[in-house]
């Protein structure tokens, strides 16, 4: 069993930032990428940004390109996203997510274990 939990939310102004963790605990993967996704309201769960295990391999959603960044702790069991110059339409919930295998994905039933989500609030 693997626990993920999200931190870092809140509410912001537009053009403000923000940086998301989320920490891995229990029996984690050996190698295990990590990613986030998001809702807003009245809409699906997309994705974001992902991470390979090495960190060296990362993609992110059109929307995000340029203002958010994704990067992993030296211990691997953490993943950070980094969201600046945020928008009203970035309000979501954000969850955390990981992966059995070093390799990036950026589909939902690729990921195997979820957090409960942060809420994330941009106000203009």
């Amino acid at each position: 069993q693997v626990q993920l939990v999200e931190s870092g939310g809140g509410l912001v102004q537009a053009g403000g930032s923000l940086r998301l963790s989320c920490v891995a605990s229990g029996h984690t993967f050996s190698m295990y990428a990590m990613a986030w996704f998001r809702q807003a309201p009245g809409k699906e769960r997309g994705f974001v940004a992902a991470i390979s295990w090495s960190g060296g391999s990362i993609y992110y959603a059109d929307s995000v390109k340029g203002r958010f960044t994704i990067s992993r702790a030296n211990a691997k069991n953490t993943v950070y996203l980094q969201m600046n110059s945020l928008k009203p339409e970035d309000t979501a919930v954000y969850y955390c997510a990981v992966r059995d295998g070093a390799s990036l994905a950026f589909a939902e039933h690729e990921y195997d274990y979820w957090g409960q989500g942060t809420q994330v609030t941009v106000s203009s």
